[in-house]
């Protein structure tokens, strides 16, 4: 075939190739863009539910571990198993000096009974506090002020009330701050107002439903009803570690304190129960990082399938083009040039796609994060890891899939191209 028969050829083959080739390229950019999606969607989610989780162990304190009395499943000391320990002030004050992997070290000790005030009564929770109490727990205050360490210290009347205690007992009142409550038949004044909380766990009621005193003044006006109750008696123990990578160690060392001053084996897990929030959201972070490393596989291979689709629309752009081939290089047209041409024309396709799917995933996830989320869910935020991440497997597929069609046009001769066309 001459040069002039296979310019005719090309000029009368070029309509259908050219529909042909843009309907396979829709397809083939359709597969990537909904790879890349997934994969940084899928990302998200989890990211999402990651912190939501976090978020909401945040409301009870920030890295906290809640320490109980138990009894002993263990002999040690020459004592039975079976034996109840106890957890007391001084316990406190053991820790904070002998424990340098702990941070912050706190009694906890409350009430519940009757609280009243001059238009309604009920039942709630009264809850001791003190300045070092209240570093751990989380408590906003949404209007006032929080209790103090002046006010633990001259042992004052005052408190702060809890949402639901607000509603209960001064209903839809907005001056309340100020006002008087009688606990015990004590006149508290309340100073503060707790901010609502939308709780879904916790370890000892909802802190909506609580009363917050200095602690000075709680031992004093409320003295314990129970007959096993001794003085400096612990209702719980908090504390956060100074580290948290060495939380595990924190823990073994309160642990290990607690078992020389109340004679048990420091192994023993029963005789002081723990409930350590950094090792609840270790094990969240496992489930969720499991899950999205098997999200993410599948997204992989739907990205890996639209480069496949990219290396397939190339192969037959090039088989379509032979006669193209075959004139330019008979025109001249060097070996890298056609490399090079055809290889930036899939590595444009598979590029285009990437950039449509993440499009396509910023404004959804800019649309669900504007939308009132749930507690638990956090949104779709995208971090610049996964962007990176999606951007290395795209441009891995962009290459793998342009490199092999490019090499086979480029590996074409004049002869076998303008032959193959007769």
């Amino acid at each position: 075939m001459s040069l002039f028969g296979a310019s005719a050829t090309l000029l009368r083959q070029t309509g259908a190739n050219v529909w042909r080739h843009k309907l396979r390229s829709f397809l083939t950019m359709f597969g990537i863009a909904w790879g890349i999606a997934s994969l940084v969607l899928m990302s998200a989610l989890c990211d999402g539910f990651r912190q939501g989780q976090r978020k909401n162990m945040m409301q009870l304190g920030s890295s906290i571990v809640m320490v109980w009395g138990g009894r002993t499943e263990r002999q040690a000391g020459g004592q039975r198993a079976g034996r109840w320990i106890g957890l007391y002030q001084h316990d406190v004050e053991v820790v904070r000096e002998q424990c340098p992997l702990v941070q912050v070290v706190a009694g906890e000790v409350k009430r519940e009974g009757f609280v009243s005030s001059e238009f309604n009564s009920g039942r709630f929770q009264t809850l001791g506090v003190t300045a070092e109490y209240l570093q751990l727990r989380t408590f906003p205050v949404a209007k006032g002020r929080p209790i103090d360490p002046a006010d633990v210290q001259e042992a004052r009347r005052v408190a702060v009330i809890g949402s639901s205690v607000k509603k209960q007992l001064f209903e839809e009142r907005p001056d309340v701050l100020g006002r008087r409550l009688l606990i015990k038949g004590y006149p508290y004044q309340v100073v503060g107002l707790l901010s609502e909380k939308n709780q879904n766990s916790s370890y000892d009621g909802w802190d909506n439903d609580k009363v917050l005193i200095p602690q000075t003044s709680l031992l004093r006006d409320c003295p314990p009803t129970v007959p096993w109750w001794r003085e400096g008696r612990l209702d719980t123990l908090i504390y956060r570690p100074a580290s948290i990578p060495n939380w595990k160690a924190a823990q073994q060392q309160v642990r290990g304190t607690l078992a020389r001053l109340h004679d048990f084996d420091p192994l023993d897990e029963a005789a002081v129960p723990m409930w350590d929030t950094l090792e609840s959201a270790e094990l969240f972070d496992r489930a969720f990082n499991a899950t999205e490393i098997f999200l993410a596989v599948i997204s992989l291979i739907t990205l890996t399938l639209g480069g496949v689709g990219v290396m397939n629309t190339m192969m037959s752009s090039v088989a379509e083009r032979t006669a193209e081939i075959g004139l330019r290089k008979a025109l001249g047209a060097t070996r890298r040039r056609i490399l090079i041409e055809f290889f930036l024309e899939g590595a444009l396709l598979a590029v285009l796609s990437g950039a449509m799917g993440m499009a396509v995933t910023v404004l959804l996830s800019s649309g669900v994060n504007a939308l009132p989320l749930p507690e638990m869910f956090a949104g779709l935020p995208i971090s610049s890891k996964e962007a990176f991440v999606a951007l290395a497997a795209l441009g891995t597929v962009a290459i793998a899939s342009s490199m092999p069609p490019a090499w086979r046009a480029a590996n074409m001769t004049p002869v076998e191209a303008l032959r193959e066309e007769r």
